[in-house]
């Protein structure tokens, strides 16, 4: 029967495994957009489809007062062109629309979708196909063009194509425009991103030098002409306007999601964020000098940065189609009859890198949001970093950083694994006490308690290691699923990918293994039902971590491994010392 028993469990455990693993196969990775979504245009980006057929939002533009969030009434619905301006850059796709000059697509051809698919890139901006998400940016105010009563204005083009050639280190886009005497010139430039000194597979990896992260930066640059008899004023806008649908980038199915939604910079607070539930429940407005305002998800951030020393109002809103809008609005330009002027900002449309965005904007790289332990993740960041630079392998880094991490909590685990080596020896002498006292539970404990202190032992000191290590366990766990040089990271095998779960299951199983070696270690509870409890744990365990991302769960594995090594040395030493002395 026993045998029996024993085959019956090995084959469902077997069958369990694999109905996991198809379930993983099916349901486990991000879809790809829809064939229609990637087929391109005759002549156009392959990696970026036609707009579908819209029309513009009457409240996209927003009052130029700072008192007032209202859009502004003057903007009236018009039709939008489906003619795109396509830019092709090396680490950048993307559409304007030439009617308001707003960046409506715009995907990352260096950061995959999904890594088994290299050539379809990740989309950041799309506007209509599976979300809404776009940046915008114009003149409002008296005499901008963006605040006309018969609609945001149609901007010419030289050509409905540009790309970044080879050798060519910038790219400039000139949009134009001319109304009443005034000629607007829209000027988006671009710059190279990758180190054509590097190789393929390093420019792949993203190693340092090889990617300029300021290659995701889009200068938008205002040149106005007043040719007119008057004197023209108006102010500057730029905002993301997004709808409420999920991101595209998260892939974690612990229960944990990453922010999604807006963030700001105030006075107050460098890093503000502002979610959906808070728009909806009122919309946010300040006027700060310099800051930004952001739109985050995992991995990916995007961001408008005016200048450091004009004052803008920054606000929240909901438009009429329930859009999401977070934004600012510059102070009024002035420019006098026969003169010039420039306004500019800076979007920045790409991944959450902490050492760039810092230099960008300050408290921009707070972004990075590692939660409520940030002070001890930030450390672990930097250190993984600094390892990573060494071995050039994220997780023989993981490996290392628990390396290091288990020296620095060494005394503390040892004088833990000595207290249960100890209780572990006098199990015989609680054995005594349980069949002398029997049911009494009172006496036990006196006993127990009378016993513990004789023998130097902390009956909780054995919990002490797991307490002190779940902080850096939370921190690191949000580190590896946060930062986004972890996103599709290979370690070795069958690991591909170090923030996404294992694709087999093999270290989450590995992982119950350790828990469960480890605890035959332990000394056994002299409570039956704790002693069963505590056999469910790595069974318990193993299920949760199935799902963690690979990375967090061979730190586990890791440091498992090591715990044992020690408790064993320990237990060992102390049995023999205690035998010793009892011969």
């Amino acid at each position: 029967m026993d045998i029996q028993r024993s085959i019956l469990i090995v084959a469902l455990a077997v069958v369990s495994y694999l109905m996991v693993l198809q379930w993983n196969q099916d349901y486990g990775q991000a879809t790809l957009p829809s064939a229609a979504a990637t087929t391109p245009a005759s002549g156009a980006a392959p990696s970026l489809p036609d707009a579908p057929a819209r029309t513009a939002s009457g409240d996209d533009v927003p009052s130029a007062s700072a008192d007032r969030s209202e859009p502004a009434t003057a903007a009236a619905t018009a039709a939008v062109s489906q003619d795109l301006i396509r830019v092709e850059t090396d680490v950048l796709n993307l559409a304007i629309d030439p009617q308001g000059g707003d960046i409506v697509q715009l995907s990352l051809p260096q950061y995959p979708r999904r890594q088994d698919r290299p050539d379809v890139p990740f989309q950041l901006f799309d506007n209509g196909g599976e979300r809404t998400y776009l940046a915008q940016s114009g003149l409002t105010g008296a005499n901008g063009p963006d605040a006309r009563a018969n609609g945001r204005p149609l901007y010419a083009s030289a050509q409905r194509l540009y790309k970044l050639a080879d050798g060519q280190d910038s790219l400039v886009v000139d949009l134009t425009f001319s109304e009443a005497g005034v000629n607007y010139i829209k000027r988006f430039s671009f710059k190279r991103g990758l180190n054509a000194q590097c190789s393929a597979k390093e420019q792949e990896q993203k190693k340092p030098g090889c990617v300029d992260p300021s290659a995701y930066q889009i200068e938008m640059r205002y040149l106005i002409d007043n040719q007119s008899g008057q004197a023209w004023s108006g102010n500057l806008f730029a905002q993301l306007k997004r709808d409420a649908s999920a991101d595209p980038s998260s892939s974690t199915a612990t229960g944990t999601a990453t922010y999604l939604g807006a963030a700001v910079w105030t006075a107050g607070e460098p890093y503000k964020k502002v979610s959906m539930k808070d728009i909806d429940k009122q919309p946010f407005k300040e006027s700060v000098q310099g800051g930004w305002v952001a739109w985050l998800q995992h991995y990916f951030v995007t961001a408008w940065i005016p200048s450091k020393d004009d004052t803008n109002a920054i606000q929240t809103r909901k438009d009429s189609q329930g859009n999401y809008i977070v934004g600012l609005t510059g102070p009024a330009l002035n420019v006098s009859a026969g003169g010039k002027a420039e306004t500019a900002a800076t979007l920045y449309a790409g991944p959450k890198i902490q050492a760039h965005l810092k230099q960008l904007s300050p408290g921009l790289e707070l972004t990075v949001d590692y939660g409520i332990l940030w002070f001890i993740a930030q450390p672990i960041f930097w250190l993984l970093e600094h390892i990573h630079s060494l071995l050039g392998n994220w997780g023989w880094s993981i490996i290392a950083l628990t390396v290091l991490i288990k020296l620095a909590f060494f005394p503390l685990s040892a004088a833990s694994y000595k207290s249960m080596a100890r209780m572990r020896a006098v199990s015989p002498k609680l054995q005594a006490l349980k069949e002398q006292h029997g049911d009494d539970r009172q006496k036990m404990s006196q006993a127990m308690m009378e016993l513990y202190k004789k023998e130097r032992i902390n009956p909780l000191g054995g919990c002490l290691p797991i307490v002190v290590q779940m902080p850096v366990f939370l921190s690191l766990y949000w580190v590896l699923l946060e930062s986004v040089e972890m996103r599709q990271a290979p370690w070795m095998f069958w690991i591909t990918d170090l923030s996404i779960k294992d694709p087999f299951f093999i270290l989450p199983i590995i992982m119950g293994a350790t828990m469960f070696f480890q605890q035959r270690l332990n000394p056994t509870p002299p409570d039956p039902m704790q002693a069963k409890v505590l056999k469910l744990m790595p069974i318990i365990f193993t299920f949760f971590f199935l799902w963690f991302p690979a990375g967090l769960v061979l730190y586990w594995v890791v440091n498992n491994c090591l715990s044992i090594a020690q408790q064993w040395y320990i237990t060992r030493k102390i049995e023999a010392s205690t035998q010793k002395a009892t011969a």
